[in-house]
């Protein structure tokens, strides 16, 4: 299943009927809704679900945006949040989007689960990156600190995010819905790199899936933190789907596949039919751009 996240064109409509239709004409008979979903789109995305014009594959958390929000916010409330109020908020925005996926025929959420509050030393590394400091003694000593200041402030957001998708996941199956929890690209953002085997160790029920972004785990591997490659192998066996795109250097990411870093043959052997492969892509990409990107995965992966 190939899908197109309307992340890249959301933004652009005020019908949500016609941002489907866009994204139908440019072959795909999935799309994702993203987190960028206003409440004045919905109902345009309702009438093309019922019509038979498209079918939705995902829904990204929030979704659609809570009343008062008009620009994408995945992380406005956040799981491992120290506001009881901000962590009940999440629960409540989430459980409308799993009710929006049920009315859409969506089979799987896709959630981030918050951070540490930390400094943004994710922001610090991408700049000597893009100087070439990568390798320098300032830059590991720098990657170094940030690992360890994480390390030892993580354990009460940690546990407030496990637990906040611990009330989260009978809902889920309640609904027949599948979680996808996805990889990260700053440094404080959970789940961590070295915490992902424990995690899903932990969270052992088949309603909670990884979700493997191209984008971000690139990231990481130019930071220095995982290698891409081993990283997805690791973990797939719980595997659902994908956001795919690419990365230009220094970490620019949402950029259209085979014009970057991802070495998306590398990544072949883990993927499967029957995952969800959804472009994510930037909205300043032009259809030329998009097509382009398209066809770059569809020769290396398989088209369907």
């Amino acid at each position: 299943m190939y899908s197109f996240s309307t992340c890249w064109n959301s933004h652009r409509h005020t019908d949500g009927r016609a941002m489907l239709r866009e994204i139908r004409e440019l072959g795909f008979e999935y799309a994702e809704l993203s987190h960028g979903i206003r409440l004045s789109l919905v109902e345009g995305i309702l009438q093309a679900v019922d019509a038979g014009e498209i079918r939705i594959s995902s829904l990204h958390n929030f979704c659609p945006l809570p009343m008062g929000v008009s620009h994408a916010a995945p992380n406005l409330f956040q799981f491992s949040a120290e506001s009881a109020r901000e962590r009940e908020l999440a629960v409540k925005s989430t459980l409308k989007t799993f009710d929006f996926a049920v009315r859409v025929g969506a089979p799987l959420v896709v959630l981030h689960m918050g951070s540490v509050e930390m400094k943004d030393y994710t922001r610090r590394l991408k700049e000597l990156l893009a100087d070439g400091k990568r390798g320098s003694d300032r830059y590991e000593a720098l990657l170094a600190e940030a690992v360890e200041r994480r390390e030892a402030r993580k354990e009460p957001f940690v546990e407030r995010a496990y637990e906040t998708l611990r009330r989260l996941i009978p809902e889920a199956e309640a609904r027949g819905l599948r979680l996808g929890i996805e990889n990260r690209e700053a440094v404080e953002e959970i789940p961590f790199e070295t915490d992902l085997l424990f995690f899903f160790r932990e969270f052992a029920q088949p309603t909670v899936t990884y979700w493997h972004d191209t984008g971000h785990a690139q990231i990481k591997e130019e930071l220095g933190l995982i290698q891409h490659m081993l990283h997805l192998e690791s973990f797939a066996d719980r595997l659902a789907g994908f956001h795919i795109h690419d990365v230009r250097p220094p970490c620019r990411d949402h950029c259209p596949p085979g014009t970057g870093q991802v070495d998306f043959a590398a990544l072949r052997p883990w993927v499967r039919p029957e995952h969800i492969k959804v472009f994510e892509l930037s909205p300043a990409l032009t259809v030329e751009e998009v097509r382009a990107g398209v066809e770059h995965i569809r020769r290396i992966w398989g088209g369907e």
